[in-house]
């Protein structure tokens, strides 16, 4: 009889776990993106550039838009490298 009711409970236990975790789920996928931040704030992005000269490579992770101009290096500007993916 103990027994019984141990595993009823612990049943109980993963059905509400697993609710849970489904309502989540599907509220999180509901809800929409944040707007994009105000003009002028840093923005993240993933742009690799090489500098054609001497060859060193430049990860940029933070620009104030998406589309930031290449920096410079030896008088340069730097070449964009194409992502690999």
């Amino acid at each position: 009889m103990f027994g019984t009711v141990v595993w009823a409970l612990i049943g109980v236990v993963i059905l509400l776990v697993t609710w849970r975790t489904g309502i989540g789920m599907l509220r999180s996928v509901t809800t929409p993106p944040p707007p994009p931040p105000p003009p002028g704030e840093m923005r993240r992005i993933n742009v690799r550039y090489r500098c054609g000269v001497c060859g060193v490579e430049l990860r940029m992770v933070m620009a104030p838009d998406e589309d930031p101009p290449p920096p410079r290096h030896c008088q340069e500007d730097m070449d964009l490298v194409a992502p690999v993916e």
